[in-house]
């Protein structure tokens, strides 16, 4: 009877496990049905923004080429020969319970980091997310490294909110010379059952058009047939259209983050609601065997009983 007991008792608490399973997939579930709203509202518009932008610079190397001129580039397309000081963003999660999400991130900005430093460049880490901010801390403690938890970007914000404030914040950085290059490391959100892991550089930004073919090289300059005009001109429109094309870029690494971290949260949850609904049928499969038996044997100990008497 002991058994039985223990066994119910069992039985009970992976029932309430399953509850608080079953109730954080269908959190985040509603979480990542917002957020990859926005991811999908902003791939248009983040594509239009960049080609814009690649189209400009594109138009003043022609220029620079047919005229021998050089236009001096605006300080967000500045990219030092050899860069010596790295900022590396690295996002993660607060909490657990989302799969190998954490490990994932850490791992991939644990390797870019040992990179860097056989290169022996000076870096500087930021973590948005205690997880990875500890992991860092543990596995780079006999390393004279830098690593601070971003307390700025209040996640309680909104993902436009978020990005102005880092944007402004690098931006500044960046200006008063403070890093050469700033990387981020993030999981990017293609689907709810998959994501990739990158280490993306985001300042000084990356225009180029090894992507494009010759034929839409060649025709980046037009719309149809016909062209583009600039006013007041292509190098002031590239200035004001950068840092929007930067912004954005930060608003795209935040959500895209996000959304992977709920769509790793909804999947692991659901896993786990499944695994305790077949650990349930086994124990009550066991439990009823045994209370079976038990039953038997004060049957057969009572029958025994009466056939004395």
């Amino acid at each position: 009877m002991a058994e039985l007991k223990e066994l119910r008792n069992r039985i009970d608490a992976i029932k309430s496990t399953q509850k608080i399973t079953s109730a954080m997939k269908m959190i985040a579930a509603a979480r990542l049905r917002k957020v990859q709203i926005l991811v999908d509202k902003n791939k248009e518009y983040s594509d239009n923004l960049r080609k814009s932008a690649l189209r400009v610079v594109t138009e003043l190397e022609r220029e620079e080429n047919d005229k021998k001129i050089r236009y001096i580039r605006p300080l967000l397309l500045r990219q030092k020969s050899n860069p010596q000081n790295y900022l590396i963003y690295v996002l993660s999660s607060d909490r657990g319970l989302c799969g190998d999400y954490n490990t994932s991130i850490i791992k991939k900005a644990s390797k870019r980091i040992n990179q860097l430093l056989t290169t022996g460049k000076h870096i500087e880490v930021r973590c948005i997310g205690k997880k990875a901010y500890e992991a860092l801390r543990r596995y780079f403690s006999h390393q004279n490294l830098l690593i601070k938890l971003q307390t700025s970007n209040d996640k309680k914000l909104s993902y436009a909110a978020q990005a102005e404030n880092l944007t402004k914040l690098l931006i500044q950085q960046f200006e008063n010379n403070e890093f050469d290059v700033c990387e981020f490391v993030y999981s990017d959100f293609i689907s709810a059952l998959t994501h990739t892991f990158e280490c993306e550089q985001l300042c000084p930004l990356v225009l180029n058009t090894e992507h494009l073919s010759a034929e839409k090289l060649q025709n980046i300059g037009y719309a149809g047939n016909a062209g583009y005009e600039y006013l007041p001109d292509k190098m002031t429109v590239l200035t004001e259209i950068l840092p929007i094309l930067f912004s954005d870029n930060i608003f795209k690494v935040v959500v895209n983050a996000d959304a992977a971290e709920h769509s790793v949260r909804m999947t692991s949850m659901d896993n786990a609601t499944r695994n305790a609904q077949k650990m349930i049928s086994e124990l009550t499969l066991k439990y009823n065997s045994l209370r079976q038996s038990a039953i038997t044997t004060e049957l057969i100990e009572i029958i025994a009983g009466a056939d004395a008497v």
